[in-house]
């Protein structure tokens, strides 16, 4: 499918209305929801948020203020568009009028999913793309669970497509979230791997946004703080999960992430991962935090400075290298981050297979991500960085 070019649109900033950051701030959502009008919400989450009760405690809060609920637990990692019309089904059947998500980036593409569908109709499946809806989401609070996606507060939305296996990249100014919640107290309780793929997924939307060809001034600024203060507070986050002042930290730096790349738009990087996720169901941050040093090493001879950049950002003294000798400390301290935390070293590790490789690479030349890339690559590029990634 041919995409519009993100990078030909005039520049714009998209946000969400309200963002609440700081311990206890998802009290707030039952005020919020009330002043929005609803009268019954839909919560969209995950099984585990549903079995130890967090969806609970955000239903408490809503009832407190008046606002119904039903919980739609059925948003499973990498959201298919099955989960999406199981979530529509269940807003029409409970006479909803709102939608809360809570969880990390399946939960609030599954409701951004289930919002475009209440709202304008049709199937999932006719809103791949850019600004293809019509009219207005069915209104949004997104309450976030992990450092990472920056879903909660984004215009994308990402659903696989069960026919293909291919995750559809759908991306409208009229899925961002009304409101945004990010209380680090809904995050302390994450196990260190989740932790670690997360983070390494919120660094990966910085450098891409970084060195897209639709950065500009305002998304630079989000995306050098983002990758400073996840450079910073990763580790510590990953290592005490209990440890507060970092997990704040990091639910600022992936929202200045996500602020850079819903702007900016992304790379070869998420393109070539939507198509792991999609055809392995492989969890998206991992694949991120693997592929991300070969995509920067292909793309490193488009933007050396920004890569050299980037090292700076990252902690590396630069002094007395040239460009081209710090970008690629860049990559090297990428690596080091990646491997610390307890990343896999490759794609073999997931058990991807390289008969699968040239699908793969034909399927993300169609990705939206592909379009703001700083170096176009061929088929055969895309299949070597894949392989080179193994």
């Amino acid at each position: 499918m041919a995409f519009k070019n993100i990078a030909d649109q005039t520049n714009g900033f998209y946000i969400p209305c309200i963002s609440l950051f700081g311990p206890g701030c998802a009290k707030e959502i039952g005020r919020k929801a009330q002043d929005l009008g609803a009268k019954k919400a839909l919560i969209v989450t995950d099984a585990g948020l549903f079995k130890f009760g967090v969806a609970d405690i955000i239903a408490g809060y809503l009832t407190e203020a008046n606002v119904e609920s039903h919980i739609f637990p059925g948003a499973e990692p990498n959201p298919t568009d099955t989960n999406v019309h199981k979530g529509v089904d269940a807003y029409n059947q409970n006479g909803c009028d709102f939608i809360v998500s809570l969880g990390g980036g399946s939960s609030h593409d599954c409701a951004k999913g289930i919002g475009l569908v209440t709202a304008g109709g049709g199937h999932i499946r006719d809103y791949e793309g850019i600004d293809k809806s019509k009219l207005p989401m069915t209104p949004l609070i997104a309450v976030n669970t992990t450092a990472g996606t920056a879903s909660e507060m984004t215009r994308f939305c990402i659903i696989t497509n069960t026919d293909t296996h291919v995750k559809m990249a759908i991306v409208d100014w009229r899925c961002t979230p009304l409101i945004a919640i990010d209380d680090p107290k809904l995050m302390l309780v994450k196990p260190a791997g989740l932790t670690a793929a997360t983070g390494m997924d919120a660094l990966t939307h910085a450098i891409e946004a970084y060195v897209s060809t639709a950065a500009n001034p305002i998304t630079d600024a989000c995306a050098e703080k983002a990758i400073t203060m996840i450079s910073e507070w990763l580790s510590p986050a990953v290592a005490n999960g209990d440890n507060l002042e970092a997990r704040d930290a990091m639910s600022y730096a992936q929202y200045l992430a996500g602020m850079a790349f819903n702007n900016a738009s992304l790379g070869y990087v998420h393109a070539m991962a939507h198509q792991l996720g999609g055809f392995y169901n492989l969890p998206h941050g991992v694949c991120n935090a693997i592929l991300l040093p070969h995509v920067c090493e292909f793309n490193l001879i488009a933007c050396p400075d920004r890569y050299a950049k980037i090292a700076q950002l990252m902690g590396v003294n630069t002094e007395g290298l040239t460009v081209t000798e710090a970008a690629y400390e860049a990559i090297g301290a990428i690596r080091q981050l990646s491997s610390s935390i307890g990343i896999p070293s490759g794609l073999a590790e997931l058990n991807v297979k390289e008969e699968d490789l040239a699908v793969m690479a034909e399927n993300a030349q169609k990705d939206a991500c592909m379009l703001t890339n700083p170096r176009k690559a061929n088929h055969a590029q895309v299949v070597d960085i894949f392989r080179n990634a193994m």
